[in-house]
């Protein structure tokens, strides 16, 4: 049996985890936001939006948790490998253009779907009618 380093398993382990089983499919729905996790497929407003991978993953994360914050942070940890640097603004840019793109031709970037709480991270809003249920 080959040593190895208790870090580097843990990282491999988290790593299996947050990949998809490949057998279940969930649609997910936020508002007006559409996630099918099975096609790879998000629309918002029946529009499709042509997302990257990780745009993608960081969509779905933040749908599995809408109107809590969540940290850059969390978002490396849970979206990115174990290679990403911490200190990079990868996690920001991403947002940004996923932010962009869930905005599209609608003119909602005044208003975004996806709200920066200064210090603390990012926080998908929930629609005026799930708020406070």
């Amino acid at each position: 049996m080959k040593p190895f380093a208790f870090p580097e398993l843990l990282a491999r382990v988290r790593a299996l985890l947050r990949r998809d089983s490949g057998g279940g499919s969930a649609v997910w729905t936020v508002g007006e936001l559409r996630l099918d996790t099975g096609r790879r497929e998000a629309s918002r407003a029946g529009r499709r939006l042509n997302l990257s991978p990780k745009e993608f993953a960081v969509l779905r994360y933040l749908m599995s948790r809408p109107g809590q914050v969540v940290s850059p942070e969390d978002l490396l940890e849970h979206v990115w490998d174990e290679n990403a640097d911490p200190f990079t603004n990868t996690v920001r840019v991403t947002v940004g253009t996923l932010r962009r793109k869930l905005a599209g031709d609608a003119g909602d970037a005044e208003d975004p779907l996806i709200e920066t709480v200064v210090r603390h991270g990012y926080r998908l809003r929930e629609p005026a009618g799930r708020e406070g249920a």
